[in-house]
């Protein structure tokens, strides 16, 4: 892997899905012109565009054209957003930073920002809905939509956010088990969801692959979480875009706090490796989900 190849991958990935949300999200213009906005400003703020890009790499695996599946990179981005507006209200993790610049709360108060939150996902699903461009028809979206609902819904992100909240509000020491828990529903449903709604557009694949590409995907997604939990504990605000020690301040459960920096770091590397491992039956098609996976434990941001 060389960090061009990727960024490259990265670049291309982001053109192709901000090129596709601007058309989607309506314009500042319309009316209500205060939602509208705060849509388009949590959307098109920046960001790694991580989710999108699994989506579009497992999709080159399988042998699928990245522009058959941009109504899934794009309804997994909307969801993203709304979700990290939501997660910085002042009733959540309560920040006033995201991506580098003032939380969408900060910008246009507390009750746009939820319902600027509440739009995109709606919005997200209403993609899912119509566009017919994604390959296996109907069946196909309807099971995206499904798996959508299921990793941002009370058994997946929401509820991963649920327990976290919980877990900080009462003081409950949890351990390693139960803070995979959290983070498999949390942080790890989305990234799983990203990379299956790009096999379900493949309705003949072999299961077998499928099972390998969801596993690399549940290994990504915890490493994800450890990597953003190190840099939490020693990133630099300015770099990593939110407010450093935040997590700390607030008394989260996170994995340096259970293991120390060198375990989690080590841990981190541990499950990118059982990522990498699940690709190896994939040929050079599935580069971009390792590139990734080299870029998730060694990221700065």
């Amino acid at each position: 892997m060389t960090d061009s190849r990727l960024q490259d991958f990265l670049v291309e990935c982001r053109e192709r899905v901000t090129a596709a949300l601007e058309d989607l999200l309506p314009e500042p213009e319309i009316q209500p012109e205060p939602l509208h906005r705060a849509m388009r400003y949590a959307v098109l703020g920046g960001g790694k565009y991580i989710r999108p890009a699994l989506t579009y790499g497992a999709g080159l695996a399988i042998g699928l054209a990245p522009q058959t599946l941009n109504a899934p990179a794009c309804a997994l981005e909307l969801i993203h957003a709304y979700s990290l507006i939501h997660d910085d209200l002042p009733a959540m993790d309560d920040d006033d930073l995201r991506r580098g610049r003032p939380t969408c709360h900060k910008v246009f108060g507390e009750a746009m920002a939820i319902l600027a939150g509440d739009a995109l996902q709606a919005l997200a699903f209403q993609l899912l809905a119509a566009d017919n461009a994604v390959p296996g028809g109907a069946e196909a979206r309807l099971a995206m939509s499904d798996t959508l609902a299921r990793a941002c819904g009370s058994r997946g992100m929401a509820g991963g956010q649920a327990l976290d909240l919980s877990a900080a509000a009462s003081g409950w020491k949890i351990d390693l088990v139960a803070l995979e828990n959290i983070h498999i529903h949390k942080t790890g449903a989305l990234i799983r969801a990203g990379v299956r709604m790009a096999t379900l557009a493949r309705p003949e694949l072999d299961p077998k692959s499928a099972r390998r590409l969801d596993r690399y995907a549940k290994c990504l997604g915890l490493a994800f979480q450890i990597r953003d939990d190190i840099l939490d504990e020693e990133g630099e605000t300015t770099v990593i875009g939110k407010t450093q020690g935040k997590d700390r301040a607030q008394g989260k459960a996170t994995y340096p706090a259970l293991l120390g920096l060198t375990e989690a770091r080590e841990k981190a590397r541990i499950l990118i490796n059982e990522a990498l491992t699940n690709l190896e039956d994939f040929d050079e098609r599935a580069d971009p989900l390792r590139w990734i996976a080299h870029y998730i434990v060694d990221r700065d941001r």
